[in-house]
């Protein structure tokens, strides 16, 4: 690959790179269980995604003052941090492409709704840190999916036009604010959350069951790289 012309992937982490779901509902039921309020698998599915700030306010419109959404947000991620403590593993083929996008020459950033210190925590369990040349948490944005804030900052952290950026996503939110911004988008439904028509819907350029369908010539392709630059794979 030219390094005139670079490319770049950008990751969504929960339900992308990691499953971490399950954790995070547990953490959401033990916090609704500590305030005395329902909570249902609907109401995870319904906003899962999204910001801590759009959440709190929805699940639990009495906690809805900025100090209580900030205290309780912070609760919220001690309690999934706990829980991630105990062992988060990669999906399916994201090992093996996180190595090849490397070696092959992108660049890689991750574009999450999550707080940093989750994000940094994810990265640390699973030894892939060193990947990526920007990481964008919810602290850095003011706006979440389906604006394409989080992605378009990511791209310019790491020095790259959006078009000629690729994000990874497993949500609809997610790939429609790719598209937003300009840029080309895999759905992924390994995880099962959301149905391969939701992403198609949504915009998705591709949609694929694991990332083990994932090739770097994939990705060059999608991309629309020149035969001059590709990157092989």
């Amino acid at each position: 690959m030219s390094n005139r012309t670079p490319l770049a992937v950008i990751w969504d982490v929960d339900g992308t790179l990691v499953d971490t779901a399950e954790l995070h509902f547990q953490s959401w039921a033990t916090l609704a269980n500590e305030l005395g309020l329902p909570f249902s698998r609907d109401d995870f599915n319904a906003t899962f995604g999204w910001r801590n700030q759009e959440i709190i306010p929805k699940l639990f419109p009495n906690h809805a003052a900025s100090d209580k959404v900030a205290e309780l947000s912070d609760r919220k991620e001690s309690l999934y941090r706990a829980e991630a403590e105990a062992g988060v593993k990669l999906l399916p083929g994201a090992r093996a492409l996180l190595d090849g996008l490397h070696k092959a020459g992108f660049l890689q950033a991750i574009g999450s709704s999550a707080p940093r210190e989750n994000l940094e925590l994810i990265l640390r369990l699973t030894a892939t840190r060193h990947l990526f040349a920007a990481v964008v948490a919810m602290e850095d944005t003011q706006r979440g999916k389906p604006d394409p804030q989080v992605f378009l900052l990511a791209a310019e952290r790491i020095g790259v036009e959006p078009a000629r950026c690729l994000v990874i996503e497993d949500a609809p939110v997610g790939i429609q604010a790719a598209k937003a911004g300009g840029m080309k988008a895999i759905g992924v439904t390994f995880v099962g959350h959301h149905s391969p028509e939701a992403l198609r819907t949504a915009g998705a350029d591709l949609v694929v069951r694991s990332l083990e369908e994932v090739s770097i010539a994939l990705v060059s392709q999608l991309l629309r790289e020149t035969s001059s630059d590709a990157a092989g794979g």
